[in-house]
């Protein structure tokens, strides 16, 4: 069975008319996985509440107490407003997004007790987040404050962050480059949105591979750096759990982006990560085109679960 982490409520950040962002891009994934052939072999589980699991202390190991403050602040005494002008806050957002990291927490719960791989389907996104600001539609940095709540975890002692979005997470480099428990990857078109992720950058342990590629790269492309150069790089960092920041906003009929990746191949990327370890959390980051989105989630899944 294949754990995925889901509630109704992340539908409840609401970004307004037209946003890309948006409660549709679940209702996209949760459709399509309802829908495949192998629907049979998923459990659904709804994330810890915040009642039961104190968040707090693990996003605040990533960011500062006055961001906090201020996310807190526009939901709930100002019933909503922006943190730049991509990253709207509503009435309910900073408890929703508390809640998408509740569910980055559960994944990992799941997949260190079943040595399995799960999936999180949770929203607001988060690799953009920094330490002192959210932005490009993110909140808070979800991968990043999983990694750090993994390493408090029996037998954990190195995480890997591979982050397959369109975009680079610079939120998530920022919270990782100086551990050296941690180490990032990332894929992203380039030059592009926002601007950071050189293949200079190294961190301070080389625990950070960046790797800039051209609008227009195919599969082609992407299945020769991640043979080339990701899976040596993951091999020698030697992670006890890897987590996918999995945005599919490469896709071709992507709105915001260049890249001509297709649903498929995000089942590919996954089959060359899956003899690296079982221990594989894909977290939701972005992808804006409901139909490839959906497609790609259940790619994602289905070589999953060709784990047997």
């Amino acid at each position: 069975m294949f754990p995925i982490i889901y509630s109704d409520r992340f539908l409840d950040h609401d970004t307004g008319s037209f946003h890309p962002e948006r409660p549709a891009r679940l209702t996209a994934i949760v459709n399509a996985l309802k829908a495949a052939s192998f629907a049979h072999q998923l459990t659904w589980h709804y994330p810890t509440p915040l009642t039961e699991r104190n968040v707090l202390p693990w996003v605040l190991q990533v960011h500062t107490p006055d961001y906090l403050e201020e996310v807190q602040a526009i939901a709930r005494r100002r019933g909503g407003g922006i943190l730049d002008p991509d990253t709207p806050v509503s009435q309910g957002s900073y408890d929703i997004a508390l809640l998408a990291v509740s569910g980055w927490l559960d994944g990992v719960d799941q997949v260190l007790a079943n040595n399995r791989p799960a999936f999180v389907a949770a929203r607001p996104p988060g690799h953009h987040a920094e330490p002192q600001r959210g932005m490009g539609f993110c909140l808070f940095s979800n991968a990043a404050i999983a990694a750090h709540y993994a390493l408090e975890q029996p037998d954990i002692q190195r995480v890997a962050i591979f982050d397959w979005d369109v975009h680079h997470g610079n939120g998530t480099q920022c919270a990782t480059e100086t551990d050296p428990q941690m180490a990032y990857c990332s894929l992203h078109q380039s030059p592009f949105y926002p601007g950071t992720g050189q293949a200079y950058e190294r961190g301070m342990y080389k625990n950070v591979l960046n790797i800039p590629l051209r609008a227009g790269s195919t599969v082609r492309e992407y299945e020769s750096v991640i043979k080339g150069q990701v899976i040596p790089f993951l091999q020698h960092f030697q992670p006890d759990l890897i987590l996918v920041s999995a945005g599919y906003d490469a896709n071709a009929d992507d709105p915001l982006a260049g890249m001509k990746l297709y649903p498929e191949d995000y089942g590919q990327f996954t089959r060359l990560l899956l003899p690296l370890t079982p221990r594989l959390l894909f977290g939701l980051e972005g992808g804006y085109d409901l139909d490839s989105l959906g497609q790609s989630v259940v790619e994602t899944v289905s070589a999953c679960l060709s784990l047997g």
